[in-house]
């Protein structure tokens, strides 16, 4: 049989493996993409992308193009706890303004639905000429010292592929047949709650009382439950839990049934209801992390390496961002400039943000279960400071001074991001900048290649970056940031905001963290710049903790 070669396999074809794809593409990279369902799932799963990742597709050109397909819901602002919807209002969950946001990105939270953003990113990475298959499932894999072996089955045609990779990405989900054939163990609590969902139409006008709902959680001792509008209008998603532990299953879910609970939920017992679901879509909430994201050559992404109640809108972005940072170590790697020991960087830094996040969603969660919000606000971090201030403990940057191994317990990545460090491992601020006639972000400058935005009396650095990108064959765009340089500073914040003086440097990577600052002058500038990025790109050993669960 003909084997085919790619340098990535991904493995799945949800929002995270096409996430992978788009992002692999821009860096160049090919890859073949495999997805076992006939085709995108017609329900809107995930409704939203926080800012950080609407940052990320703005970084490849598909910002404007997610805004233009936003949802219906796209301006309501709404997310509340109820006993039902036309009665008590136990509590507003706090949001961020716009102006809030915009102090701190360019870009703003995309209220688009996931089958939507699926669709867009499937015609994208097709134009970029990635081989998208769907109906397709993996059957067997083997991995070996110089790639991995998969045989997959056209479930339409029953015809077998042989693919050979250089790398495989299992972005295949919660329940992950790659992450099971590995052997790789997930810790957390583990399912929290069995729901159906089922769509239906009705006028709930007077019971909303002017509320522009994003997510109304229900909790009453007749049922629990979210309603999600789908038009702003009279069509809505009801998901309802039920005990599965106790014999309940998805089939007793009847119209008759789910209007019933469709009027417990809204507390209007006459309430007409249009039921338009004939068959209530099961599905769980679970919260588990896999103890490891990188498992030779193959790695964990998206909700295959880690699951976690959609309380919070954390999940389908983590996987967004998951992508991102692999897809410029994988291509680094590829092409030979990166040792392949980068990727172990993979989950250095994203299984510290990965636990993170579960542990907020589960404080949401709780919320959603019945719990007072003000037993659980202590510990909840705000919006902002999950979408802009997690930051990176150990991996692809060099820290000064160098971080313990082990961090205190109760120590979490995440910091103000209102008062950013720009410290490496953290994301590098927003700042607005002029580049000829434009107003530009200092994120618009952090795309394919490393960034190092030098002060206005930092030549010396500039020009150590560009004799040592040379002889590292990498790109390095080179920014001097003064009244004569590329970029000027009108405010006069960028410094302040990045922690240098006029003399000194900050490197950015690819994904727009920090990989090295110096805040002023060297007496060796081409060489501390030269052995920073052979750090940075596992060129030398780096010193890291193992990768454990």
């Amino acid at each position: 049989m003909h084997t085919e070669r790619t340098p990535v396999l991904i493995i799945g074809g949800g929002l995270t493996g096409l996430s992978v794809a788009a992002f692999l593409a821009w860096h160049g990279t090919p890859s073949v993409l495999v997805e076992r369902h006939a085709d995108i799932s017609p329900h809107p799963k995930a409704r939203a992308i926080n800012p950080r990742s609407t940052e990320l597709f703005r970084s490849i050109g598909m910002e404007q193009t997610v805004y233009a397909n936003r949802s219906p819901i796209a301006d309501n602002t709404d997310l509340v706890h109820v006993e039902t919807l036309a009665g008590r209002e136990r509590v507003r969950m706090p949001r961020s303004s716009s102006d809030e946001i915009g102090t701190l990105s360019p870009s703003n939270w995309a209220l688009i639905d996931q089958n939507r953003l699926e669709a867009l990113l499937r015609d994208r990475v097709r134009d970029a000429g990635c081989d998208v298959r769907y109906h397709t499932e993996l059957t067997s894999f083997a991995v070996d010292e110089d790639g991995v072996t998969v045989e997959t089955l056209d479930r339409g045609t029953q015809k077998p592929r042989t693919v050979r990779a250089e790398y495989v990405v299992a972005a295949d989900g919660g329940r992950s047949p790659v992450r099971e054939l590995l052997g790789i163990g997930q810790s957390g609590p583990g399912t929290l709650s069995h729901l159906v969902s089922f769509f239906f139409t009705a006028d709930l006008t007077e019971a909303l009382r002017g509320r522009s709902i994003i997510a109304c959680y229900v909790n009453n001792p007749s049922v629990r439950g979210t309603f999600m509008p789908l038009d702003n209008d009279r069509r809505w998603v009801f998901n309802v839990s039920y005990d599965a532990e106790g014999g309940e299953k998805p089939e007793e879910f009847t119209p008759e049934r789910c209007t019933e609970l469709i009027r417990l939920g809204v507390g209007v017992p006459d309430l007409p209801v249009k039921i338009d679901t004939t068959d209530p879509l099961p599905w769980e909430i679970a919260a588990r992390v896999a103890d490891r994201m990188r498992a030779g050559r193959v790695l964990l992404a998206g909700d295959a390496a880690h699951v976690m109640p959609p309380t919070g809108a954390f999940g389908a972005s983590s996987g967004i961002q998951d992508a991102h940072n692999l897809a410029w170590k994988l291509a680094l790697v590829l092409n030979g400039t990166a040792g392949p020991d980068l990727l172990d960087t993979y989950h250095t830094e994203r299984h510290p943000v990965a636990r993170l996040m579960m542990e907020q969603s589960m404080l949401r969660f709780r919320i959603r279960e019945g719990e007072d919000y003000a037993d659980v606000a202590a510990a909840m971090l705000d919006e902002l400071s999950m979408a802009f201030g997690y930051h990176y403990q150990w991996g692809a940057f060099v820290a000064a001074p160098p971080v313990p191994a082990v961090l205190p317990p109760d120590e979490q990545p995440v910091e103000d991001p209102r008062r950013p460090s720009a410290a490496p491992g953290h994301r590098a601020p927003h700042v607005l900048l002029r580049r000829g006639q434009d107003e530009v972000s200092t994120l618009d400058l952090f795309s394919r290649s490393f960034v190092l935005l030098a002060g206005a009396e930092a030549r010396p650095w500039a020009g150590a970056a560009r004799s040592v990108a040379g002889e590292l064959d990498l790109d390095i765009e080179v920014f001097r940031v003064a009244s004569d340089g590329d970029v000027q500073d009108p405010s006069g914040a960028w410094e302040t905001a990045y922690g240098i003086g006029p003399e000194g440097a900050v490197l950015v990577r690819p994904d727009g963290f920090v990989a090295w600052r110096s805040p002023g002058a060297a007496a060796a500038a081409e060489a501390e710049l030269r052995d920073a990025l052979r750090t940075v790109l596992a060129l030398e050993p780096t010193r890291m903790p193992e990768a454990t669960g």
